[in-house]
């Protein structure tokens, strides 16, 4: 909830900011607005971009490519070391659902 209303605040910023500059530019091109707007857009920029990160609930693809190998690693040892592979595949299949509730 508090990410949405970041994210709200940090559009609202964004765009107050580019009409900011805009009205400025017009109005005399005052440096130190500008840099005041820049820099105010610049944290809100700062903001977006830690608040997607901190909180993404994704995992990138590529991790979950090398936990699905491994995990066939380990089927395939435990079929070798004499484990039915039925079954073996089956617990999975039971884990991953279980894992998904």
């Amino acid at each position: 909830m508090a990410a949405r209303w970041i994210t709200r605040v940090c559009v609202v910023v964004f765009v107050l900011g580019i009409a900011g500059l805009i009205v400025s530019s017009i109005a005399g091109n005052n440096n130190g607005v500008v840099l005041t707007i820049g820099a105010a857009i610049a944290v809100a920029v700062l903001a977006l971009l830690v608040t997607s990160a901190v909180t993404a609930d994704r995992r990138i693809d590529a991790f979950v490519e090398a936990d699905a190998e491994r995990i066939e690693d380990q089927i395939v040892s435990l079929v070798r070391a004499g484990a039915d592979e039925t079954a073996v595949r089956s617990l999975v299949r039971d884990a991953i659902r279980l894992e998904r509730r």
